[in-house]
């Protein structure tokens, strides 16, 4: 490994043989990736210990729950909630089809809310079981740095419990960010849109990432009337930019109200829920108002300094290409380090971490070709390069491959939303360097490109696979014609 984790014949230090631990790894967090790395380090042969705060499905400084952001109050609960929105369109597509409905269909959000509440806590119960099957001590409380090889559990009648450890790993995740305006405290974060004990009617939603376009669907599918608020002239910033504008079409197709390059600057308490002023000048009346502006990594309480372990400007843990800390024993995994802030990466850095220091097999996370979702309604799903990042990136031109084309379903239901998909390929090899889709189905397709693009796959691999007809997914082994040719931007020693 590219780092010692101790070093040996120090002056005044024991033989790290004599030295002994009450744990060889123990874990703060016990989200996806620490309980990754806890399970996978016992499997090893380590003896581990865990530490988690006690379960909500609104998590605060004090509160969490073993399982995690994604499990309890991220992709699973959201990805519920637009299985039930879908539904909404669904039944209006369906009158074509002969389903004769009741114009008025009545929807019930608190049996959606049980039935995801109750899924949330089954999936807690089954990641204790995993920990427990897998030999892990589990310790529920707040766990802090003491040194570099001692951490502090706080449980949960106070009472502080302190173990010594070969290594510790951190996986705190992130949390929700507000942003700073006057009546902040009247808006929510996705924690809490998760839980509302009522549907709201009016909704407004600041932000134009994932939480913001999900959620903004997910309550529109609902029936809401939603406003959607972001600073750039397209949401999701940083995709491929005609994807983005697909997206906004599909957003704006179901009947969500966009405000680009628009804040919001203050909220003020109402005797019907809350007013709402951009800056702008306009002004708007919500029951709910969602900031989606980001997450900030969970070390505020953590007592990193006392171990010296260094963070960045946000709070980052800092880490090397192996996960490690800038002090040999500590190690970090998942959004906590703010490197690529998926689940199924910090499943790979736990898994790479627990190779690496109990398995004998040194191990780098590999960022390349990750594919994601936005669980939009449509989604979207990619997986590579955008065609700004390929310009920006490639040596030589880039072949751009698309195709946007009525899917069949919506031929005999009437709904009028296009779906696109496109290929990036390099020129020079051949080699498909990016994919992305936004319609129906856009995950479950693209994961299956991914495999392509993760085995290095060329366009005459692609043309020369034989489709699956009538569906979707065959667009991306006929697109023949090139839409474009683009060149990469000179690159310059300036």
């Amino acid at each position: 490994m590219a780092r010692k984790m101790l070093i040996d014949g120090e002056m005044g230090k024991p033989d790290e043989a004599d030295v002994h631990y009450d744990f060889d790894l123990f874990v703060i967090g016990a989200g996806s990736g620490g309980v990754r790395a806890g399970r996978f380090a016992a499997n090893y042969g380590a003896k581990v210990g865990i530490c988690e705060l006690p379960f909500h499905p609104i998590s605060s400084e004090v509160i969490g729950g073993v399982g995690g952001t994604c499990v309890l109050r991220g992709c699973v609960p959201k990805k519920i909630l637009v299985y039930g929105a879908a539904f909404g369109g669904e039944l209006e597509d369906a009158r074509n089809y002969g389903w004769e409905l009741n114009e008025k269909v009545d929807f019930n959000w608190k049996k959606l809310l049980h039935k995801k509440t109750e899924e949330i806590t089954r999936l807690n119960g089954i990641y204790k079981r995993l920990l427990a099957n897998a030999g892990v001590k589990l310790f529920e409380g707040e766990g802090k740095l003491v040194g570099p090889n001692e951490v502090e559990v706080t449980q949960l009648d106070g009472t502080k419990l302190c173990y010594s450890a070969k290594h510790i790993l951190i996986a705190t995740g992130g949390r929700a960010q507000r942003p700073n305006i006057p009546g902040q405290e009247l808006g929510i974060t996705s924690d809490e849109a998760l839980s509302l004990e009522e549907l709201p009617k009016r909704a407004v939603v600041l932000g134009g990432g994932y939480i913001a376009v999900e959620f903004a669907s997910i309550w529109r599918g609902l029936g809401a009337t939603v406003d959607l608020f972001f600073r750039k002239e397209l949401p999701l910033r940083g995709f491929d930019d005609e994807m983005r504008a697909v997206v906004a079409r599909n957003l704006e197709g179901r009947g969500i109200n966009l405000h680009p390059r628009t804040n919001l600057t203050e909220l003020i308490k109402t005797e019907d829920g809350m007013k709402v002023i951009t800056d702008h000048g306009e002004e708007l009346h919500a029951d709910v108002v969602l900031f989606a502006t980001g997450r900030i990594p969970n070390t505020k309480r953590l007592n990193l300094a006392s171990a010296g372990v260094e963070t960045d400007a946000m709070g980052a843990v800092k880490v090397d290409e192996y996960s490690c800390t800038n002090v040999p024993s500590i190690w970090a995994v998942g959004d906590v380090t703010n490197r690529m802030n998926l689940t199924p990466v910090a499943l790979m850095e736990g898994t790479c971490f627990a190779k690496s220091v109990f398995g004998g097999q040194p191990s780098k996370p590999d960022y390349i070709n990750v594919p994601y979702a936005v669980f939009c309604i449509p989604p979207l799903s990619v997986v590579g390069l955008s065609e700004e990042q390929a310009i920006e990136q490639a040596n030589g031109d880039i072949l751009v491959f698309t195709s946007t084309f009525n899917p069949m379903k919506n031929t005999v239901s009437g709904r009028q939303e296009k779906t696109a998909m496109k290929l990036l390929v390099d020129a020079e090899t051949d080699k498909v360097v990016g994919a992305s889709m936004c319609g129906p189905d856009a995950p479950e397709i693209v994961q299956g490109i991914a495999i392509a693009l993760k085995c290095g796959a060329t366009k005459a691999q692609f043309d020369s696979t034989v489709g699956i007809h009538p569906s979707a997914a065959e667009e991306f082994v006929t697109m023949r014609s090139v839409t474009r040719r683009v060149s990469p931007k000179p690159k310059t020693n300036l």
